[in-house]
C-alpha cells in the first residue's frame, strides 16, 4: 500500500514539473514572438534600411530682412556595424577623411560602448563622423564603395552672416543624452539649439523629419524603394525667423561696448520689440559652427570675463539712480508727495545720525528738480516718510509691501518673460526680507539705500530699459521679446498683452518732465538734441572698485520710438559713459544713421577701454 502511494505521488511531481515546463516554454514563446518586437527588429534591420532625411533649419532675418543666419550643407559619415565587420582598408580609409588610425579605433570602441552610446544597435546606422566639408565629402564620396557598411548622410549646418548678435542668436550643437531622454525626436548625432533664440524657438526652427525606406538584398545592398517609396515621409522645413532687431543699430552697439563690459538694450515702447542686445564682452557666432565649435566653447567658457554670459538678461545689477524714476511715481501716486513738496539736500540726506551724500544743487528741490539733479536726499526722504506714515500705514510692513507691489507693478522683482533662455529676476525686497534680516527690528532709515537704487536692490538691463518704455508709454509696457515674426504663425499672445503699472497717469507726466529737464539742463545734458526731445536719468552705483555708469532714456518725449538703458560696469558716474552712448544709439535709430560729429564720437567711445575699472 505504501509503496503504491508513493508511486502515484512521483507520478503526480513528474507531471506537474512536466506541466510547468510546458507552461514556462509557452509563456517565453509568447512573450518573444506576440510581446517583444526585437526579431522583428532584427529582420527589418536585416531588410531594410531606415534612411533619416534632415529638414532645413529655418533662417533667421532682422526685422529689416537682413539675413543673419542660414543653412550650408554638411555631410556626416554613418556607419552600420553589422555590415563592416573589419572588412575595409582601415589606413585607406582613414587617409581618405585626413583622421588617424588611432581615432579610428577609439570611434569605433565609442560606438560600440552601450554606456556612450546607450541606443547602439548592430543593424542600424550610427554616427562616425560628423559635418565634413563638401570639399571632405567630394573626396569621400568617390571611394566609398570601397568601405562596405559605411555611408553618407546629408545634413545642413549653421551659418551665421555677421559676427554680431552672438547672444541673442545663440549656436546649435550636437545633442546630449540628455536632450534625447526629454524629447524622443532626437536620436544621436541629431542636432539642436544651444542658447539664444536657436534654443527658445528650437521647436519651430527645427522641422520634421522625413524617412526613406530602403530595400537590401541578403548581402546588404541596396535593392531600391520599399513598395515604392509607399512609406517614405518628406521632410518638412522649420519655420523662419524674423526678429525684432535692427542689426545695423547692433552693430553700432557692439561697437561701442569694445573693451568694456556691461550691456545695452533698447526697446521700441509701442510693441516691446527689443531693437538691440548687446551684451560685452561678446564673441563672433561664426566661429560657434562645425567640428571647431567644441573647442571654441571650451576657450569661450575659461575665459575670466564670461564672454558667454548674455549680461543684459542674466546680469543682476543695482541700478543706481534711474531707479529714482519708480520711486518719484510711486510716491507721488501714494500721496506722499505733491508736485510741490520740496525737501531739503544740503548735500545729502542727514537724520538721527545717518547720512547719504548727494552733489551740490540748488535746495530745496521738488519732483521735477528733483529727478533733474537726481538728488539723493529727496528720495531718501520721500521712502522715510512713506514707511514711517501711521496714519496711512498700520505698520513699516505694510507700507513696505505696497512700495513692493509697485515695484513688481513696473516688470521688477520676477522675469519679464523675454523670449530668451536664461533671464534672471533681479531682487526687490519686501517686509519678510527685512524680518528676516533685522529680527523685525528695522525702519524706514534702516533700508534707506534701497531709494536711490542701492542697497538690496537688484535689476537686470533689461528691466531698467523696459522702465523707460513703461515711462515712454505713461503707465504701461509690453513683455519684452525678441521675434518679431514666425512664418505662418501667430506669435505669442503674451506679447501682446498691455501690462498696466499702479502708478498714475499725472505721476508720469512730472516723471516725463524731471527726465526731460535732466538732458536740458541736468545730469543727461549730453543727450540734448534740437530736432528731437529725448528724455534720460543717469545713474551711477556704488561698487568696490570703481563705479557703474548708467543710463535710462526715450526719444522722442511725446512719440516715442525708443527707449534705452546703458550699463558700463567701472564707467565711473553716468554721464561718463552711459548717456553718450545712449544718445548715440537713439539718433542711429531715429535718423538711421549717425551724423559725422557723432560718427567721431563713436570712434572716440569704441577706443575707450576698461580694464579692472580704469579707463584707459
Amino acid at each position: 500500500m505504501r509503496s503504491g502511494y508513493e508511486f502515484e505521488y512521483r507520478k503526480f511531481v513528474i507531471g506537474g514539473v512536466a506541466i510547468l515546463i510546458v507552461i514556462i516554454y509557452l509563456i517565453r514563446l509568447f512573450t518573444l514572438q506576440i510581446m517583444s518586437d526585437d526579431y522583428k527588429k532584427n529582420a527589418d534591420s536585416n531588410a531594410l534600411l531606415k534612411k533619416v532625411e534632415y529638414p532645413a533649419r529655418g533662417i533667421i532675418t532682422d526685422r529689416n530682412g537682413k539675413l543673419l543666419v542660414y543653412n550650408q550643407h554638411a555631410y556626416d559619415v554613418m556607419v552600420v556595424m553589422n555590415e563592416q565587420k573589419d572588412r575595409i582598408d582601415t589606413l585607406d580609409f582613414c587617409e581618405t577623411l585626413g583622421i588617424t588610425p588611432d581615432f579610428f579605433k577609439e570611434r569605433m570602441a565609442e560606438i560600440k560602448d552601450r554606456n556612450k552610446n546607450p541606443g547602439y544597435s548592430r543593424y542600424t546606422q550610427q554616427l562616425f563622423l560628423s559635418q565634413l566639408s563638401n570639399e571632405e565629402f567630394s573626396v569621400f564620396q568617390e571611394k566609398i564603395y570601397r568601405f562596405p557598411g559605411f555611408y553618407v548622410r546629408r545634413r545642413s549646418i549653421r551659418q551665421y552672416t555677421m559676427p554680431y548678435a552672438a547672444h541673442v542668436l545663440g549656436d546649435v550643437a550636437e545633442v546630449s543624452q540628455g536632450d534625447i531622454d526629454n524629447d524622443d525626436y532626437y536620436q544621436r548625432g541629431d542636432y539642436i539649439g544651444k542658447q539664444g533664440v536657436e534654443k527658445s524657438y528650437e521647436d519651430v526652427l527645427r522641422g520634421e523629419k522625413g524617412m526613406q525606406i530602403l530595400l537590401r538584398d541578403v548581402q546588404g545592398r541596396i535593392q531600391g524603394k520599399y513598395q515604392q517609396g509607399a512609406f517614405d515621409k518628406r521632410p518638412v522645413a522649420g519655420k523662419d525667423l524674423t526678429l525684432s532687431i535692427d542689426i545695423e543699430l547692433q552693430a553700432l552697439g557692439e561697437r561701442l561696448m569694445e573693451g568694456k563690459i556691461g550691456s545695452i538694450v533698447a526697446i521700441e515702447p509701442a510693441t516691446g520689440e527689443i531693437l538691440c542686445m548687446v551684451s560685452s564682452p561678446t564673441f563672433d557666432p561664426r566661429n560657434m559652427v562645425g567640428r571647431n565649435r567644441g573647442k571654441m566653447h571650451s576657450q569661450l567658457a575659461l575665459n575670466p570675463q564670461k564672454p558667454l554670459l548674455n549680461r543684459s538678461v542674466m546680469g543682476q545689477y543695482p541700478p543706481g539712480s534711474t531707479f529714482k524714476t519708480s520711486q518719484a511715481l510711486t510716491f507721488f501716486t501714494e500721496g506722499i508727495i505733491t508736485p510741490h513738496t520740496a525737501y531739503p539736500c544740503h548735500r545729502g540726506f542727514y537724520h538721527r545720525g545717518l547720512k547719504v551724500g548727494c552733489h551740490g544743487h540748488a535746495s530745496p528741490a521738488s519732483i521735477v528738480p528733483a529727478i533733474s539733479t537726481s538728488c539723493n536726499a529727496y528720495f531718501c526722504w520721500g521712502l522715510y516718510y512713506m514707511l514711517s506714515n501711521r496714519s496711512k500705514y498700520k505698520t513699516v510692513q505694510e507700507s513696505m509691501n505696497i512700495w513692493r507691489d509697485y515695484m513688481v507693478s513696473m516688470g521688477f522683482g520676477y522675469k519679464l518673460g523675454i523670449d530668451l533662455p536664461g533671464e534672471k529676476r533681479g531682487l526687490i525686497p519686501n517686509a519678510e526680507y527685512y524680518d528676516k534680516h533685522y529680527n523685525k527690528s528695522w525702519n524706514g532709515l534702516t533700508v534707506i539705500s534701497i531709494s536711490i537704487g542701492q542697497g538690496e536692490v537688484n535689476l537686470t538691463p533689461l528691466q531698467i530699459a523696459n522702465l523707460g518704455a513703461t515711462i515712454a508709454n505713461r503707465g504701461y509696457y509690453y513683455t519684452p521679446h525678441i521675434v518679431r515674426k514666425v512664418k505662418d504663425m501667430p506669435l505669442d499672445d503674451k506679447f501682446r498683452e498691455k501690462h498696466q503699472t499702479m502708478a498714475s497717469r499725472k505721476a508720469y507726466d512730472y516723471v516725463v518732465a524731471g527726465m526731460r529737464s535732466a538732458v536740458t539742463g541736468g545730469t543727461c545734458r549730453a543727450a540734448n538734441r534740437a530736432d528731437y526731445e529725448v528724455c534720460g536719468k543717469t545713474g551711477t552705483a556704488q561698487n568696490r572698485g570703481r563705479d557703474h555708469s548708467i543710463f535710462m532714456g526715450f526719444a522722442p518725449m511725446n512719440q516715442p520710438k525708443i527707449a534705452v538703458s546703458v550699463y558700463v560696469e567701472n564707467g565711473g558716474f553716468g554721464a561718463d559713459y552711459g548717456v553718450p552712448i545712449g544718445a548715440l544709439i537713439m539718433e542711429k535709430y531715429i535718423k538711421g544713421k549717425l551724423s559725422p560729429e557723432s560718427e567721431k564720437k563713436a570712434e572716440t567711445f569704441q577706443k575707450k577701454h576698461i580694464y579692472y575699472g580704469k579707463a584707459e
